[in-house]
């Protein structure tokens, strides 16, 4: 994949992480309230390594660092989204997994 596509990935995920944020601070009212902070974790994470997969094309290896940032959004952020969304924790097993893609990717860096 050529590096400066990861730019590209970064503003559908920007656009995706905006609308949910959005979306999670002015429509989303779950019934128990303690959901509301679990869409905003999955919203915080999701902003942040947003902005970091900016940074994969200077990377060594931007395509391991863009793909595990991807990764980490999609589990992570997108478990804690349905989670939240349908009020069910039983819904939040891909969540460690998109937090290891995310300690991965952050890892990469290294090497």
């Amino acid at each position: 994949m050529n590096p400066l596509h990861w730019h590209k990935v970064a503003a559908i995920s920007g656009v995706a992480a905006l609308g949910l944020g959005t979306y999670g601070a002015h429509v989303f009212k779950p019934q128990n309230p303690a959901y509301k902070e679990v869409w905003q974790t999955a919203s915080l994470y999701h902003l942040v390594h947003t902005a970091a997969l900016l940074a994969a094309p200077s990377t060594k290896n931007p395509n391991i660092f863009g793909g595990l940032l991807t990764a980490g959004i999609l589990a992570f952020s997108g478990t804690c989204y349905t989670v939240a969304l349908l009020e069910d924790r039983k819904y939040s097993t891909l969540a460690p997994f998109g937090g290891f893609a995310f300690i991965g990717a952050w890892a990469s860096l290294l090497f």
